[in-house]
C-alpha cells in the first residue's frame, strides 16, 4: 500500500498536470496497489479544477478546437488532442471529436486550464474616441445579428501595405450590446463607397459568408460612367483574370457576369448605371463596363484608352454599393440602401443626370 502511494505521488509531481493516468493506473497495477483506492483516487485526480462550460449563442455552431483556441489560446493542439483522447475533455458527458459542431446550451467539460487561458488571452484593438465616433455614426442597419455600414470612398475594409486606418481596426467600437465585435463576412474595394455588412456573432457570420460566396444576395451598385452603352440594359458575360492588382480580360480567367441597366443619360457623354455583378471577380463591374466603352469616373486603374477628367467630378471612384436584398437570409421582405455622399449627387447635377434616391 505505502509502495504504490508512494509510486503514484512521484509520478504526479514529476509529471504535474500533464500526468497521464493511464501511466499511473499501470504503475499502480505492477505495484500491487488496491484498485478500489485507485478508482477513488483517479475521480479524485481527473475532478480536480474540473469546469462545466455551456455554450454561448455567440458560439453556436463553432467547432469544438476552435472554441477552445478562442477561450483557451494557451493550449498546445497536441495537448488538446490528448485531452480528447483520454476523455478529459468531453461535450454533454460523451467523448466527442475536434472537429464537432457545438449547439446553444450544450455543456462542455474543460480539465483543468488556468494557466492556458491566462496566458494569452486575446487582446482588444484600440479604438480612438474619434475613430469609435466616426464607424459607428456609418452604421445604417442594426439588429441582434447583422449591422449594415454606408462606407466612405477611400476606408479600407481590411488592413495591408502601407494602410493602418480601416474597418477591421475599428470593429471593436461597433459591439454596442453585443459581447464579440462584428465579423467580416465580405468585403468592397477601398474606393467603392456605399454598403458594407458585418455579422453580429458566429451563426450570421457562417450564414451570411456562404450567402455572399454562392451569390444568394442580390447587390446593386450605381456607376457614374463617361460614355453611354449603345443598349439601355443588358448582360455582360467574359472571362476575368486576374494580373497583379488588376483584372483582365482573358480566355485564361475565371467567368465573370454583370447585369446592366441605364438609369439616364446626358448625349454619350456620360450615364448612370445600375450594376448588378452574378459573379465576384476582382473589380468586375470596372473591367465590364470599361469593356463596353463606358469606364466609371474617377476610376485611376481602368478608364479606357484616354483619361478624361472634369472639374466638377471630385478625385473620387464613382462607383456606390447602393442596395442589397437581405430577404433570402430573414424570410421576409428586407431590402437596405445606402445613400449616396454628396460629392456623388453634387457631381450627377453637374452633368445633367436626372436621379431620386
Amino acid at each position: 500500500m505505502a509502495k504504490g502511494m508512494l509510486i503514484v505521488t512521484m509520478l504526479e509531481k514529476i509529471a504535474g498536470e500533464n500526468c497521464d493516468f493511464f501511466v499511473v493506473k499501470f504503475a499502480c497495477v505492477l505495484a500491487d496497489f488496491p484498485l478500489n483506492f485507485l478508482c477513488f483516487r483517479e475521480r479524485e485526480y481527473l475532478m480536480a479544477g474540473v469546469e462545466i462550460v455551456k455554450v454561448k449563442d455567440s458560439d453556436d455552431g463553432m467547432r469544438l478546437n476552435r472554441w477552445f483556441l478562442k477561450y483557451y489560446p494557451g493550449l498546445p493542439l497536441g495537448r488538446f488532442q490528448k485531452l480528447l483522447r483520454t476523455k478529459q475533455i468531453k461535450v454533454d458527458g460523451k467523448k466527442a471529436e475536434s472537429s464537432l459542431k457545438l449547439s446553444v446550451g450544450q455543456e462542455i467539460r474543460v480539465p483543468p486550464l488556468d494557466e492556458e487561458k491566462q496566458v494569452l488571452e486575446p487582446k482588444k484593438d484600440f479604438v480612438s474616441a474619434k475613430d469609435a465616433a466616426f464607424i459607428q455614426s456609418l452604421v445604417i442597419y442594426k439588429d441582434k445579428n447583422i449591422l449594415v455600414l454606408n462606407k466612405p470612398s477611400g476606408l479600407a475594409v481590411q488592413g495591408g501595405t502601407n494602410t493602418t486606418r480601416h474597418i477591421d481596426g475599428m470593429l471593436e467600437a461597433l459591439k454596442f450590446d453585443a459581447p464579440e465585435k462584428p465579423k467580416l463576412v465580405h468585403r468592397i474595394d477601398k474606393d467603392t463607397s456605399g454598403l458594407l455588412v458585418l455579422a453580429r456573432n458566429r451563426k450570421y457570420a457562417e450564414l451570411l459568408t456562404r450567402a455572399f460566396r454562392e451569390h444568394q444576395l442580390k447587390k446593386t451598385y450605381l456607376a457614374f460612367c463617361l460614355g453611354v452603352p449603345k443598349q439601355n440594359f443588358g448582360v455582360i458575360r467574359s472571362k476575368l483574370l486576374k494580373v497583379g492588382e488588376k483584372s483582365v480580360l482573358s480566355p485564361e480567367g475565371k467567368d465573370a457576369v454583370t447585369e446592366y441597366d441605364v438609369l439616364d443619360a446626358v448625349g454619350d457623354k456620360f450615364s448612370l448605371i445600375e450594376a448588378s455583378p452574378l459573379t465576384g471577380r476582382t473589380h468586375q463591374i470596372r473591367v465590364h463596363l470599361e469593356s463596353i466603352h463606358c469606364p466609371i469616373a474617377g476610376d485611376d486603374k481602368y478608364f479606357g484608352t484616354v483619361r478624361q477628367k472634369f472639374a466638377f467630378l471630385a478625385d473620387k471612384l464613382y462607383l456606390h454599393a447602393y442596395k442589397i436584398n437581405l430577404s433570402p437570409l430573414y424570410n421576409k421582405k428586407l431590402e437596405l440602401k445606402a445613400g449616396l455622399p454628396d460629392y456623388y449627387k453634387e457631381s450627377l447635377e453637374a452633368a445633367g443626370i436626372n436621379f431620386k434616391e
